[in-house]
């Protein structure tokens, strides 16, 4: 699969021309490219990455507004690609999201250029901007609003926090995968976390179980 297949898919209607496979992931994969090649990240100008990748630079740039908006597509489509929720119970949609979160880590720790296009990303207060816009908050949205259904339905309480829950349940994950590399990322990890956490934000009378 390329890079192009594997980024998900805008919604509403496309940028500019039809957007061709093939181009698409060439132009990715002509970043990916220069970055395995070593080039930095402040090098990355559009006109290289479009002589690298054999097409115009105003090819490029009908499918992308810049340099920022190009990068994140690259870094999206090199992680995992993130899941689809089962939608049948609070836990089960939350240690989907924290699983992913995992594979994200492990992808992180055994592929050097991810690990180093995420460092060099922070570096670059503009992509990282574009990233947490367009990827991270996205993703944090999700889980407020599973955690919002799980209030409702009375699977949580109903005095919780939803924004502190959140960072209760996806905090443990991201110190095991960001802060302490060296720290073990077992399978199994994100339903401990979950059942963990919830054991405390779980309705008094609540007669759910943990499994």
């Amino acid at each position: 699969m390329s890079l192009a297949d594997s980024r998900p898919r805008p919604e509403g209607p496309a940028r500019g021309r039809p957007r061709s496979e093939a181009v698409e992931s060439a132009i990715l994969e002509g970043v990916m490219k220069l970055l395995e090649e070593g080039v930095p990240l402040a090098e990355l100008s559009i006109e290289r990455v479009a002589r690298t990748a054999g097409v115009g630079k105003a090819t490029i740039y009908r499918r992308w507004s810049g340099k920022e908006e190009l990068f994140v597509d690259v870094v999206r489509a090199a992680e995992p690609p993130d899941p689809e929720l089962p939608g049948t119970s609070l836990r089960d949609d939350l240690v989907v999201l924290l699983e992913s979160l995992r594979r994200r880590g492990l992808a992180s720790r055994s592929s050097a250029i991810l690990h180093n296009v995420y460092a060099q990303m922070k570096s670059s207060p503009r992509i990282w901007a574009a990233y947490h816009a367009s990827v991270i908050e996205p993703r944090r949205v999700i889980g407020l609003d599973v955690l919002r259904r799980g209030r409702e339905n009375g699977e949580l309480r109903a005095d919780v926090d939803l924004e502190l829950a959140n960072d209760m349940f996806v905090g443990p994950m991201l110190v095991r995968a960001v802060m302490r590399p060296d720290a073990d990322l077992p399978e199994g990890l994100a339903a401990q976390i979950v059942d963990t956490v919830l054991a405390g934000l779980r309705p008094v009378s609540s007669t759910a179980t943990s499994r």
